[in-house]
């Protein structure tokens, strides 16, 4: 592990050293425990806030032992789970979105899952809504050469 990975865990307070007279860092048998565990959990893709937040739980001083394991365990088990649930959908519908060649937006369920507005149409619905909206208001009277600014229903400030 590279030299600058501990250092930053040390400033981020997840790990503790001592320094010998020669100025080298030592660590006790729990912090190196701690930072397999910092290093499993970052493969996983836990976030280091929630790795710390969980270090926070653990003793200080004393190697965790089982029942503090199985603590951390239990208080990560729904997150994981979920985590699992979206990586076999991405794994089981990754294939059909990038095999058809065109994520569509108005059917992929890996880009826009739940969409509620693809039932109005493809496109941007709400940008294509307020520009209806702002077509089908009159002008005032006069017509844009008497109104500063003047929006126009391609969305220009009518200065060019």
């Amino acid at each position: 592990m590279p030299v600058s990975t501990l250092h930053f865990y040390e400033a981020k307070g997840l790990i503790t050293s001592r320094r010998t007279a020669g100025n080298q860092r030592r660590f006790r048998r729990d912090t190196l425990r701690r930072i397999a565990f910092i290093r499993i959990g970052q493969r996983v893709g836990i976030p280091l806030n929630t790795i710390a937040e969980v270090l926070g739980k653990l003793p200080d001083g004393r190697v965790p032992d089982r029942s503090d394991w199985a603590e951390v365990s239990a208080s990560w088990r729904a997150e994981l789970d979920a985590r699992i649930e979206q990586l076999l959908q991405l794994r089981d519908d990754f294939t059909d979105c990038v095999g058809c060649g065109c994520l569509s937006l108005d059917r992929c369920a890996l880009a826009n899952k739940d969409d509620q507005l693809g039932a109005n149409g493809p496109g941007p619905r709400r940008l294509i809504a307020a520009r209806k909206q702002q077509s089908a208001d009159p002008l005032p009277t006069g017509g844009p050469a008497n109104c500063h600014p003047c929006v126009t229903p391609t969305g220009t400030d009518g200065m060019r």
